[in-house]
């Protein structure tokens, strides 16, 4: 379910203050890069990712690609650096990024 705009601003207003936690480098979306994804977005929902890549096509599909692999919905992307967002089945209060 796609997110609405005002959500995607309050999204973006709290990811503000975040740092990347995963880094995506040249060799693309490995094994161990999509298991420490869905693990930080089980854990905190909201996270920021660090793309590692010069060429800003290669940006944009790697973006794409991990959302689709890892069932997650982009909520900004400026840069290097994109915001994503996928609720938790199970959300840890002590470890979310967003307020309950």
């Amino acid at each position: 379910m796609p997110l609405s705009t005002a959500l995607k601003k309050q999204y973006r207003s709290l990811g503000h203050k975040l740092n990347p936690i995963v880094t995506v480098a040249g060799n693309g979306l490995s094994e161990g890069v999509q298991d420490e994804l869905n693990r930080a977005l089980e854990d905190h929902e909201l996270i920021k990712i660090k793309l590692a890549v010069l060429d800003r096509d290669l940006r944009k599909q790697l973006v794409q690609e991990v959302c689709t692999s890892c069932r997650c919905e982009l909520v900004q992307e400026i840069g290097k650096v994109a915001l994503l967002f996928r609720e938790a089945k199970k959300p840890n209060l002590r470890l979310t990024n967003l307020p309950r």
